[in-house]
């Protein structure tokens, strides 16, 4: 990480430079009158188009219903594709750059996203040096728990070289999703041994991590915690290996990006389908229509770090009829859940806008400073009262869905209780 910002250093000085002197009032924000522009920040190609997609035209459609004002400031959306059409994934070398662009836009004051939580920790210390900031990010996604509390060696404070937080979320984080996986693995499904996969990115290893060590304690034994290669052809040597082992469960913990299709479709090919041995993925694995389609991922079981768009609908309130709205225009509901988050998140956003005074440093400063940020439940798209912790930028709400690909379509199962020991 620490490798990636030093080869960032002239770039960003380029950008930077660019963003204090553009607008002649060192603010950060837009001349008078102008309007401000969020940025959106997603991987538009490869398997998780349909997804970013979804969630930017849900983020059109809530700011089209507020008629594009926040407060008295105009508010214009703009996208960054933060994949390539060649990795078919976010992509290092892209996120880097879009962290120089939205610090380089000098009429863009905050940035939702990203999706992918390694993508993140590319973009948010850029974000943080802003000398008209910091920056405000805030994700519908990112679980990484290291983004805001201590997880791996050196986090968070790695990511805030100026000591100011700037980045939030309105997601839970891995550490519970992972603790919620192994309970219901362990009380529900009643599994006794469990292979653990993990995708060798920053989010998969976090989330696997955290179901290893809890699972284990619910009384799992774990039969390793293993890499796969996203560029390999199949898996069935490595299933082959991991059958040798009689596992009754297997936990891929990743994005389905990374050749998650291949891995769905070997582990059924060796060990048998999802009823014999039982496929559990994190969030990283929902919302991509490609797999809703394989055979063999029916009967897989998959968390969502939040509500289900069945459980918002069926609670009617603002989700629910934001749903309706949302369908009634693109004539479908949202690929992925994460779409009415992504709304979540621009409501934070424009909140912060509507107290501040325009500037990039207003608007963090109303979210990560001050009273911060609630988003109450007769407005909020989750229906319950949506808080920014302004010390961490975590979020107050802690759901947890369980989610079964039945009949080629992801069903809600339960809501999970998320219980810390």
């Amino acid at each position: 990480m620490r490798r990636r910002l030093i080869a960032l250093v002239p770039a960003l000085a380029t950008a930077l430079a660019m963003s204090g002197c553009a607008d002649g009032t060192g603010g950060g924000g837009s001349e008078v009158g102008a309007p401000l522009v969020v940025g959106i920040d997603l991987p538009l190609q490869g398997a998780s188009k349909d997804a970013s997609e979804a969630t930017v035209n849900a983020m059109r459609l809530y700011l089209e219903q507020r008629g594009g004002k926040a407060g008295n400031h105009t508010i214009e959306l703009k996208v960054y594709d933060d994949s390539t059409a060649a990795k078919g994934s976010w992509d290092d070398a892209t996120c880097a750059k879009n962290a120089q662009d939205h610090v380089a836009n000098i009429r863009e004051v905050a940035v939702m996203g990203t999706y992918n939580s390694g993508c993140a920790k590319i973009e948010v210390p850029v974000l943080n040096q802003d000398p008209n900031g910091p920056m405000l990010m805030i994700s519908h996604a990112n679980t990484n728990p290291g983004l805001t509390k201590p997880w791996d060696p050196g986090e968070p404070d790695k990511f805030y070289p100026t000591g100011q937080r700037n980045f939030a979320r309105v997601i839970t984080t891995d550490d519970y999703q992972g603790i919620a996986a192994a309970q219901f693995t362990a009380r529900d499904l009643k599994v006794k041994r469990c292979a653990v996969l993990n995708d060798n990115q920053t989010y998969g290893q976090g989330v696997a991590k955290a179901f290893a060590d809890e699972a284990r304690r619910q009384g799992i034994e774990i039969l390793g915690n293993e890499a796969w290669d996203a560029r390999q052809p199949n898996y069935t040597a490595l299933f082959t290996n991991i059958k040798g082992r009689n596992p009754d469960c297997v936990y891929v913990a990743g994005i389905f990006d990374n050749n998650g299709g291949q891995i769905v479709k070997d582990k059924v090919k060796i060990l048998g389908d999802n009823d014999t041995v039982k496929l559990i993925g994190p969030d990283g694995f929902t919302g991509f229509p490609d797999l809703d389609r394989l055979d063999e991922s029916q009967g897989m079981y998959m968390t969502f770090a939040g509500l289900a768009g069945e459980q918002l609908r069926a609670a009617g309130g603002v989700g629910g009829q934001f749903l309706d709205a949302y369908k009634a225009k693109y004539g479908a509901d949202p690929a992925t859940n994460y779409a009415l988050y992504g709304v979540q998140a621009l409501q934070v956003i424009l909140a912060a806008i509507e107290k501040s005074d325009g500037t990039r440093k207003g608007v963090r400063d109303q979210v990560l400073a001050g009273e911060g940020i609630t988003i109450p439940a007769s407005t909020s798209m989750l229906g319950k009262d949506v808080k920014i912790d302004q010390q961490t930028g975590d979020v107050n709400v802690r759901d947890i869905s369980v989610l079964i690909m039945k009949n080629h379509q992801e069903t809600f199962h339960k809501a999970w209780p998320v219980t810390v020991a």
